[in-house]
Parts: structure tokens; C-alpha cells; sequence
């Protein structure tokens, strides 16, 4: 079966590679920020502040996502984008100034939805050299800040840049500036945290405003500097106890739990929507992945990492741009899908894969009469007890 990308629906993801220091648990592709910077054979020597990129690095880096955007237009299809993400790092250290000369530059490359969602990830220490009302002008429309907690001993175990007073102000400032979509990153099973704790954090977000909350368990993972020094995490039983409990005090709120760690009072994120229900997304930036859609098949790529190279590249190089397998293709799509709550209609297997269902039907009878997916084949979805045991569910599409 062919694929019609005209079908699939198509996102943008930006990644600003830099921050002001890099905290121990953290894996992503970012690097602490350099105060000396050599751009394109010249030198800028800067004071750093505390909040900001040096003005000719900003200047280089946004030059080079256009010219790395401008290799993907052909990728686009005629598509429009629907939604824009752009993550780090800290992409807060971009100024409101660069990110509207971005998208008038980026809006000569692609068509954009009229009601696109443009997500900013905000550190909320790296905000006071730029008023919100700045980023909502320049398009920004939905404002992702990085709390994790409210707890100012934590957030410096975590080896966070800002403080409790620092992540109230951020949530508010956001809402008074306009920001009617505001998600605020929260992480639970932190070093000796109590059930009481992490209920804390849940509670002052929904207070100050957030609309959305990305809450997930704090994971110890290789690279890091709490993977070589590990910390003294809660007991298992400690964090079912918090797991069930925060569930509950986000229910009581109206909080929706849509997805494994995403929870939505008003609107869900379309932009990792469109992750999970398998569509289609350009990347651009330092260390970007992306996954495009074409007749013939599915394509992953990603994007240099280290920022120096992918300046010196400029546009980028197109690295491991490598076909979806047919074999790995169940396992891809529920891994993605079964996230849901919800999941998503069977019609889509076929559409966003270009396979048919057929193959995988004597799985998914077994899963249905398990009690792991609910008994209707128009729909991919777990059941309650599936989505506690989702592990287990997505084993049963890997193909060896």
C-alpha cells in the first residue's frame, strides 16, 4: 500500500541546544552556554548575562535553522504546519526579537494552519530580561515552563537555576501577559520526597494557573551525572502511593489525564498529539529528530548534535535518514498510539503506516480477550488495566 502524506497531518520541531548549565538529570542534547563564542570566523567576546545568548551566536544559530528549514521544504508535501514545538536546552535564552524574525522567515518556507500552536519551553530563571506579552507577540502562542518543583532544597538537588518565588512569578507573569495556554513541567519521586511533597506541587501549580501538567516520575538515565553519583530515591510503595494520590488531586481539578504523563484542563498539546497518533514532523536545530512521510515509506532522520558542527554544517546534514522497517512497524505505531488514553481510531494504522491490519489482528484478538485493548475494532486503545500494564501490551508487537 502507498502512503498519501496529503493525509497525514505535519508538525515542526525546533531545538535551541543551550543552557545556562546543565542539570544532573537530564539527558537531552544540551550544552552549558558559552560566554565566548567563535561565530563563522569571528570572534564575540561577551559578558554573559544571566538570561540571554550572546547576540551574534543568536543571530547564527537562527540564520542556520532557516537554512537547515529550507533543505526540508520539499519535505513538507504541500502540507501546512499545524504545530510548531520548540525544545531544548532552554529555548527561553532566545530572545522574543529573534523568535518573530524566525517565523517571518520560516512563513516564507512553509504554509502555517491559521490557528497553529506555537509551544515555547520556558526555564522559568532565564525569564526576567523578557517580558511574556514580548513572546506572545511574536507568535508564541502556548508556554511550556520548567518547574519540576516547588520545593527550593530539591530544585537545588536538581540543580536547578531558579527557586520557588522564581517558578510562582514565572506562572503568573505568564497568565497576566495573556497566556491562556500554559503547560508547567512537575517531576515526582525526587531524593526523599514525601507523598505530601509532591501532592504540594501539584496543588500551587493549579493554583497559580496551569492549564496543562506534564507529571512524570524522576528515571535515573545513563549519561547523566546522577547515573555515575545516584541519589536515594523513595521506595517503590512510596511512589504508587504518590502516583495514586496525585492522580486523584489532578481528577478533582478537572485535570484529564489524555496520555501516560499528560494531564489537560482545557486543551491537550496538539503538538505531541501529533507525536503519538503517528503524524508526520520536520526537524530543525542542533540534534533535531525527525519522521516524514512518503509514498513509498516512513522516514526517520535526525540533525548533528553538538552545536559548533551543526553551525559550521550550515544547512545541517541529514543523518541516519533511514526507512521505517515493515517489521518494525506495529511496534512503532503502538508504542506511540497505546500512550493514549484514548488511543486512536484503527482506521489510522493503515492511513499513517501504509500497512493493513490484517497481519496483526490474532495480537490484537488475544490482547482484546485478555482484557488489555477494548473489545472494539474500530478503536486502538488499552483498557484501564492495559494502560497500567502498557509495557507489557507493546511486547506483544516486537517482532524478532
Amino acid at each position: 500500500m502507498l502512503l498519501e502524506p496529503a493525509a497525514i497531518p505535519l508538525a515542526l520541531y525546533i531545538h535551541m541546544p543551550w543552557c545556562i548549565k546543565k542539570c544532573p538529570y537530564c539527558d537531552f542534547n544540551s550544552h552549558t552556554l558559552p560566554k565566548v563564542q567563535a561565530v563563522q570566523g569571528t570572534t564575540s567576546v561577551h559578558d554573559l548575562p544571566d538570561s540571554a545568548l550572546p547576540a551574534a551566536l543568536e543571530q547564527a544559530y537562527l540564520q542556520a535553522l532557516i537554512q537547515d528549514a529550507a533543505q526540508q521544504q520539499p519535505l513538507a508535501q504541500g502540507r501546512c504546519i499545524s504545530s510548531v514545538f520548540i525544545g531544548g536546552g532552554t529555548p527561553s535564552l532566545i530572545s522574543a526579537k529573534g523568535y518573530q524574525w524566525l517565523f517571518g522567515q520560516l512563513k516564507t518556507l512553509f504554509n502555517f494552519d491559521a490557528n497553529c500552536e506555537i509551544t515555547l519551553e520556558a526555564n522559568p530563571g532565564t525569564l526576567e530580561h523578557q517580558p511574556f506579552a514580548d513572546y506572545l507577540e511574536a507568535g508564541i502562542n502556548r508556554l511550556s515552563l520548567g518547574v519540576q518543583t516547588f520545593d527550593s532544597a530539591q530544585l537545588q538537588r536538581l540543580g536547578r537555576i531558579h527557586g520557588q518565588d522564581d517558578a510562582m512569578q514565572a506562572i503568573t507573569r505568564a497568565r497576566e501577559a495573556g497566556f491562556n495556554r500554559l503547560n508547567v513541567d512537575l517531576m515526582h519521586g525526587l531524593p526523599a520526597q514525601t507523598e505530601a511533597q509532591a501532592l504540594y506541587d501539584l496543588h500551587t501549580a493549579i493554583a497559580q494557573g496551569a492549564t496543562h501538567l506534564s507529571w512524570y516520575q524522576l528515571t535515573i538515565e545513563p549519561n547523566t551525572v546522577f547515573f555515575r553519583t545516584q541519589p536515594v530515591l523513595p521506595e517503590d510503595d512510596i511512589l504508587a502511593d504518590i502516583q495514586q494520590a496525585g492522580e486523584a488531586v489532578l481528577q478533582s481539578h478537572g485535570f484529564v489525564q489524555y496520555e501516560v504523563s499528560a494531564w489537560a484542563k482545557e486543551q491537550p498539546c496538539r503538538h505531541n498529539l501529533n507525536y503519538w497518533q503517528f503524524g508526520d514532523y520536520l526537524a530543525i536545530g542542533a540534534g533535531a529528530h525527525g519522521k516524514i512521510s512518503q509514498p513509498a515509506g516512513i522516514y526517520r532522520f535526525q540533525k548533528t548534535r553538538q552545536p559548533k558542527d551543526y553551525l559550521a554544517q550550515q544547512p545541517a546534514s541529514m543523518l541516519n535518514w533511514q526507512a521505517i522497517a515493515a517489521q518494525d512497524m506495529p511496534f512503532e505505531f503502538m508504542m506511540n498510539a497505546l500512550r493514549l488514553k484514548d488511543g486512536v481510531p484503527s482506521s489510522f494504522y493503515p492511513v499513517r503506516t501504509g500497512f493493513s491490519l490484517d497481519s496483526l489482528q490474532p495480537v490484537l484478538t488475544r490482547l482484546r480477550q485478555q482484557g488489555l485493548l477494548v473489545a472494539d475494532e474500530n478503536r486502538l486503545q488499552c483498557t484501564a488495566r492495559g494502560f497500567n500494564y502498557l509495557n507489557d501490551v507493546l511486547s506483544e508487537f516486537v517482532t524478532d
